[in-house]
């Protein structure tokens, strides 16, 4: 799948509760030619047709490639250095040797290939393919645009400002640099929502042990 000028952007999108035949409908509507599987876990206890070998095989049938990167750009870590009381912690995460391989294979890879970088949650707000994978991505000038649910594309940086407004944090009257900060701080307080955590620790949490 050759690439042309306007096809410079990533794409990322969740599988969601999709049936494999809406999900795939999805990934035609954007001209997808390979999907870049970022879960730590490729595997779904409620969707099963997206467990790793499943959908491997049934993209296969479509012509689009699959690809494990759950390991590089996944939002566990097997590095204890990427956790600070239990939690991991996205920005030691996004210094490692291995999230950068991942960047640069995605980064690679999107020059040959339309890339959807895949995870699970329908919202992209609502997991790290946005809140870690799409401003590392952005930061090294490649453009990020989220699949929604009902195939509408949102850039990101529409989805950091629908992020801005859901945690009622306003921009409008800011300056760029202030505006930097209150992204910096909402994405933090997502993270805080979102994270891995070990389950001792949220229960422990939750106890107050």
């Amino acid at each position: 799948v050759g690439m042309n000028e306007e096809r410079v952007s990533v794409l990322t999108i969740g599988h969601s509760t999709h049936s494999l035949e809406a999900f795939v409908n999805l990934l035609k509507a954007h001209n997808i030619g390979a999907v870049a599987d970022i879960r730590s876990t490729p595997y779904s206890r409620y969707s099963p047709q997206f467990n790793r070998e499943s959908l491997r095989t049934a993209l296969k049938r479509h012509q689009i490639r699959y690809v494990f990167l759950g390991r590089e750009l996944g939002a566990r870590s097997d590095d204890p250095s990427c956790y600070k009381n239990g939690r991991i912690q996205y920005k030691r995460l996004a210094q490692t040797g291995l999230f950068s391989r991942g960047l640069e294979r995605v980064k690679l890879g999107s020059k040959d290939y339309r890339i959807a970088l895949m995870c699970a949650e329908k919202d992209p707000l609502d997991c790290h393919r946005a809140i870690l994978v799409a401003p590392a991505l952005c930061r090294n000038g490649t453009p990020v645009q989220h699949i929604l649910e009902d195939g509408r594309l949102e850039d990101h940086e529409s989805a950091i400002s629908r992020l801005l407004a859901i945690q009622g944090l306003r921009t409008e009257d800011t300056f760029p640099e202030m505006r930097a900060d209150l992204v910096d701080e909402a994405l933090a307080r997502q993270e805080s929502r979102i994270a891995f955590a070990p389950k001792q620790v949220q229960v422990a949490k939750e106890t107050g042990t």
